[in-house]
């Protein structure tokens, strides 16, 4: 096994995505490359020492020894905050990966794929989907996108380039489709691939989120070896 070691990240750009996050580019010397649904640590270190820690998933697929993550500000956090809104250009910080192997895809698999997002749980889906487009691999990509409205949407313009079906659901306005405001239920669900078309779900956003979705799939037929999870929650920030 590969020994995990920090490594100094350069701030190399700064997007915004939402009034609250930021997507977070770095030049990193001598990284060792990822996979679509890998993460990263990331270390701030105070001037009296003190040190704090947070992961995040990779965004998009390896571009040499440039990586991306997307960060949502929580309030009161200890790490988020500052990524958000200090943060600056040519700005070091240290960064250790990549972390993660159960809940990856590979521009090889050929298998249609399902996506289901809550949240900010949509970026190392977006790596997958960004992972899929730029090796032209044509498996059949459908995702399920839920988050509160439209202003906290993330990637709303680019997932329009893609070539998949995307569905969205808003929890507290109406969605596109004029589906009322609401959570992910069981008919959502068949915008996804069907249990039997042999095809692999990715599900990850809010532990709660999760493991409602994953029940919802397994009580619909699916098969529980062909799902993979990947879930978050309260961890400061």
């Amino acid at each position: 096994m590969m020994m995990l070691r920090w490594l100094p990240g350069t701030v190399a750009d700064i997007r915004v995505e939402t009034p609250t996050s930021r997507t977070i580019v770095f030049d990193v010397p001598d990284w060792p490359g990822h996979l679509a649904g890998q993460h990263i640590d990331v270390r701030l270190t105070a001037e009296d020492g003190y040190s704090t820690q947070r992961s995040y998933s990779l965004a998009a697929p390896p571009d040499d020894d440039r990586i991306e993550i997307m960060v949502q500000e929580v309030p009161d956090g200890e790490v988020s905050p500052f990524l958000v809104q200090d943060l600056m250009l040519d700005d070091v910080i240290e960064l250790r990966g990549p972390i993660g192997g159960w809940f990856t895809w590979q521009p090889a698999m050929d298998t249609p794929v399902s996506l289901v997002a809550g949240g900010s749980g949509i970026v190392p889906l977006m790596a997958m989907i960004r992972a899929r487009t730029q090796a032209g691999n044509d498996a059949g990509f459908r995702l399920l996108y839920s988050v509160r409205g439209p202003a906290d949407e993330y990637y709303a313009e680019e997932l329009g380039k893609h070539d998949i079906e995307v569905t969205r659901i808003y929890t507290r306005a109406t969605s596109p489709s004029g589906r009322p405001a609401g959570r992910v239920g069981p008919a959502d669900l068949a915008t996804l691939w069907p249990a039997d078309a042999g095809a692999r779900t990715y599900v990850c956003g809010p532990t709660g989120f999760v493991e409602a979705v994953a029940k919802m799939l397994v009580d619909g037929g699916y098969d529980p070896g062909t799902i993979r999870t990947e879930r978050f929650g309260p961890s400061g920030g």
